[in-house]
């Protein structure tokens, strides 16, 4: 079989890079998935710089995200057979229940292999089988980013309620599927972007607010204008320490901040966090979901018919260039590898 591997270059920097492997052997409680399709998120462009907290010494298969078809079920296996559909879960040992740092040990193309490969073994506790009419490509978009949303939105503070406002940074894919579970939920929901093409795109799939905030770099006061100065109450923040302050300005009494992302980087926010006291606002971290989360999530997506939103399509070869293109920033929602 053919898999890619995160291998050091002359530079010193990562690469993936496709080389042939033997076919993995499943042992008991396992299943053998040839993968049809993975996605790409920003923690792949960190594990290749090698930022990333969850990488693991030496090559690693890259990617957390996948979806393939069932090949071969190991001894014990009874939720699973052969030509079964499933989605790989991020972080392989957190089946429910609170989050526990031992699940680090096993977080999907950072400290284990991930699913860039052809052919991959997995625990039977560690994939679910996806709804019946998304596409491979779509399900492979799930794992990561739809299940932090998930969690942020959906579980940690309390299901959403339709009374409720909600603001998405962005529109890559944790805002974008953040977006449409807010909607369907029935809230009310304010987006941010830096094209006017991705504020009409995210509008058509509902949003019902639209900031430019390249063009209005005091977004938090519009949110305040919008929301009648009350604020939103729920934030999806995917900027970290450059737009948490914006982020504190903008939500409501009680209200709630789901802390998922670093795209302005690793440094220490440079603004009192009392606010928060002030307001009684809850900050939260967001890492990913549980296998439970994961299956809750489906039942929500298919009771709505939700279809994650694919901007673009590489074949395994092409591969590099996807990463490529995941860095230009150019997508709205996700980006799959098709084998």
């Amino acid at each position: 079989m053919n898999r890619y591997l995160l291998q050091k270059q002359e530079s010193g920097e990562l690469a993936p890079v496709c080389v042939e492997a033997a076919d993995p052997e499943i042992g008991s409680g396992e299943l053998l998935v040839r993968m049809k399709a993975c996605s790409l998120n920003y923690r792949d462009l960190l594990m290749k710089s090698g930022k990333s907290a969850s990488g693991g010494d030496g090559e690693v298969v890259p990617l957390s995200d996948g979806a393939g078809e069932v090949v071969a079920v190991g001894e014990g296996v009874i939720d699973y057979e052969v030509g079964d559909r499933v989605a790989l879960t991020f972080f392989q040992d957190w089946e429910d229940g609170r989050f526990n740092m031992r699940y680090h040990k096993a977080a999907r193309g950072g400290s284990c292999d991930g699913v860039l490969s052809e052919l991959v073994g997995v625990p039977a506790h560690s994939v679910v089988k996806f709804p019946e009419y998304m596409t491979y490509a779509e399900a492979a978009a799930l794992p990561c980013a739809a299940v932090t949303a998930w969690q942020g939105l959906m579980e940690r503070e309390g299901r959403l309620s339709e009374s409720e406002t909600v603001l998405c940074l962005g529109t890559g894919g944790v805002s974008v599927f953040a977006l449409q579970i807010a909607k369907a939920a029935g809230a009310k929901v304010i987006i941010t972007s830096s094209s006017n093409d991705k504020l009409a795109r995210a509008k058509e799939l509902g949003a019902d607010e639209g900031i430019h905030y390249r063009e209005t770099p005091d977004w938090d006061r519009e949110v305040h204008r919008i929301t009648e100065k009350r604020g939103v109450d729920h934030v999806i923040e995917v900027g970290g320490p450059g737009t948490l302050e914006k982020s504190m300005n903008s939500v409501a009494a009680g209200g709630c901040i789901s802390m998922i992302g670093v795209l302005t980087g690793f440094d220490a926010p440079e603004t009192s966090l009392f606010p928060l006291v002030a307001r009684a606002v809850n900050l939260n971290g967001i890492y990913v979901g549980s296998r439970a989360m994961f299956e809750r999530m489906n039942a929500f997506l298919t009771e709505h018919q939700i279809r994650p939103v694919i901007d673009r399509s590489f074949s395994f070869s092409e591969a590099p260039a996807a990463y490529k293109y995941l860095e230009s920033g150019s997508h709205f929602g996700k980006i799959v590898i098709e084998f």
